[in-house]
């Protein structure tokens, strides 16, 4: 548990190619299944105070209450995604936080000195930032809002996860538009 942030949620790792990342994490590692989003809808995205627009490839996954995210970056839109490849990374790119209370906990964050790099919405109430927090790989930070759709999403991820029996490995996205 983090002093400053509670539990980690989440591990997100950038790869260079989800569809063997999924194959591995799933078949080698036993982790799944993976809901998996070929072009996420991300809404307001900006990185370093410019506004873009990504397309990324997304998998989620849980093993017990830590969520598995693969992410594969499919243009060259600016991102702490692209940064990481660019350095010649590959693998654990961010750890990510939840909270239902947004915008205090980011208040919070932003009076305790955190930098935003990048940011945007996933589905109603569904804001994510990554912060200025890169001092070695993997060490970038996610605040992640779970108070909307996306939290029910990854509530019924998480289930999926708990009896999962290795059959159906790789499934779509639930529609957030619908939770």
């Amino acid at each position: 548990m983090s002093r400053h942030f509670g539990q980690i949620r989440q591990a997100g790792y950038v790869v260079p190619d989800i569809e063997a990342a999924m194959d591995y994490w799933s078949r080698v590692l036993g982790v799944g299944p993976f809901f998996y989003n070929p072009k996420v809808p991300i809404r307001n995205y900006r990185y370093k105070g410019e506004s873009y627009e990504p397309h990324n490839s997304v998998a989620l996954a849980n093993s017990g209450p830590l969520q598995i995210e693969l992410i594969q970056c499919r243009n060259a839109v600016p991102s702490m995604y692209k940064d990481f490849t660019d350095a010649g990374h590959s693998g654990l790119q961010h750890v990510a936080y939840w909270t239902s209370d947004y915008d205090a906990d980011l208040e919070r964050l932003l009076a305790e000195g955190f930098k935003p790099v990048m940011s945007g919405e996933v589905g109603e109430r569904g804001r994510f930032i990554y912060f200025d927090t890169h001092y070695h790989p993997g060490t970038v930070i996610e605040l992640s809002e779970v108070a909307g759709p996306k939290g029910e999403m990854f509530r019924l991820i998480r289930e999926a996860a708990e009896n999962w029996d290795g059959e159906d490995p790789v499934r779509p996205f639930p529609d957030l538009s619908k939770l």
